[in-house]
């Protein structure tokens, strides 16, 4: 876009959390558990015979590191590419149009700009007196290292990274229970009627789960930990052992030593307050991601730096709806849903219709012996615009793109209910919810 761009990153490799410690390298362990998983428990179900399936977990890290290395690498050839300059070490606000930078190879620098963009995402939380030491008591970033399979694994937090990682250890060997303080398990926007389904394809996986339950204390008993916990709403202390803790109570926000203060941006509680432009109370300072309002996503934080690029560029003001920001869970099956759940349209007096259709009755889902889940659309009962949908599947993540697009544009359940899907596809699923939803009754469902 013709834009002189510094880019200060203090980690020392491009990419941020989500490619060196979070999306990247989690979806590496989730898809090679998967497949070790079912090379020992399910090939043989779909005639294949394997003799001394067997766990090589150095190579499983290695490949993760390799597509870690890989695509970091890739950011700098880009990066290169493009023509712009790569400061590593720690930035600091020194005024509206001065940033100072701690270089990881010592000394400082100072850069002059005409206008910044604060994108310094979000870092791991622990509870109150549990230490982190990314050995035995570790977060997520300690949980995609680990040298060996525990035994007993207990993660606190049944949200979305806690299942994710739970899950790939599950698969591994480990015996993992989840410690959630709420009733359901997935976190944050997922449907209820989902999590209920979710919960117990999950518990059908071996994963043991205490809900409404908390954690009072993690400590080291020999070569072991000692869990306590209680009712969320009080009772009776209860220990369990463990080999390892992981921590998955969410994220804060990261803006230490940032200098926000200093140049005088204003705060939102503990986000970074913006304008509808991502415009702080510093016209020449701009902030997106993780800091400011909106899902902790890592794809809503690139469409949001894309739009703010545009926006200094171009002028073209940017737009962004969160209501049309998906989210997924990857475990197996997965979880995906974009727009509105039950609840959310409840609370909010909206009358609504819905559709249903499980993969059951999928002829791809059965043909590739993998019908768990179902497709729930819903739509507005008067005008039937699209309001949401939510898909439990094991290729979710990818099905979820086109109710994306479907919502974005203000399409109604009849509008995918009669275009033509390709048979026989997993997305014939959303074609016949939407059928469900506009219609009273799909073509494939009784």
């Amino acid at each position: 876009m013709g834009l002189k761009t510094v880019c200060v990153e203090r980690r020392g490799k491009l990419g941020g959390t989500c490619l060196n410690v979070g999306c990247i390298p989690s979806k590496s362990l989730l898809h090679n558990s998967h497949l070790y998983h079912e090379a020992k428990h399910d090939f043989a179900a779909r005639g294949i015979k394997v003799d001394k399936v067997e766990l090589d977990l150095g190579v499983m890290m290695g490949a993760k590191e390799k597509a870690v290395t890989q695509l970091t690498g890739g950011i700098e050839m880009l990066f290169k590419k493009n023509k712009v300059t790569y400061v590593k070490g720690h930035g600091t606000l020194t005024g509206p149009n001065s940033v100072k930078v701690g270089l990881l190879d010592g000394g400082e620098q100072e850069i002059a700009t005409k206008n910044i963009m604060l994108a310094t995402g979000s870092e791991v939380m622990s509870l109150p007196g549990i230490e982190l030491d990314e050995k035995q008591i570790v977060s997520s970033t300690g949980a995609l290292s680990l040298e060996k399979v525990p035994e007993k694994l207990t993660v606190i937090g049944g949200g979305v990274i806690g299942l994710e990682l739970g899950s790939v250890w599950a698969r591994l060997g480990s015996q993992v229970t989840v410690v959630e303080f709420m009733d359901s398990i997935g976190g944050v926007g997922i449907d209820d009627e989902v999590a209920k389904n979710f919960l117990a394809i999950l518990k059908k996986q071996g994963i043991e789960f205490q809900l409404s339950t908390k954690v009072t204390g993690v400590k080291k008993v020999g070569d072991k930990l000692e869990v306590a916990t209680e009712a969320a709403k009080g009772g009776d202390s209860k220990t369990a052992e463990a080999d390892v803790v992981l921590v998955c109570v969410g994220r804060r926000q990261f803006m230490d030593n940032l200098g926000l203060e200093s140049v005088g941006v204003e705060m939102e509680g503990k986000l970074v307050k913006v304008d509808d432009h991502f415009r702080t109370n510093v016209p020449s300072i701009f902030a997106i991601g993780d800091i400011v309002k909106g899902p902790m996503l890592a794809h809503k934080a690139e469409d949001e730096g894309a739009l703010v690029s545009e926006y200094l560029a171009t002028g073209k003001p940017p737009h962004i709806d969160y209501n049309t920001v998906p989210s997924v869970i990857y475990t197996n099956p997965e979880v995906a849903w974009v727009g509105k759940n039950e609840k959310q349209l409840k609370d909010e007096g909206v009358e609504y219709k819905k559709g249903k259709f499980v993969f059951g009755a999928n002829s791809r889902a059965k043909a590739n012996m993998a019908d768990a889940g179902f497709v729930k659309v819903l739509a507005d009962k008067k005008t039937d615009k699209l309001l949401g949908v939510h898909i439990v599947q094991g290729v979710a993540g990818e099905l979820i793109g086109e109710a994306c697009i479907a919502i974005e544009y203000g399409a109604s359940s009849e509008d995918i209910a009669r275009v033509c899907h390709a048979h026989p596809t997993l997305s014939e699923a959303l074609k016949g919810a939407s059928q469900m939803t506009a219609f009273g009754k799909a073509i494939n469902s009784p």
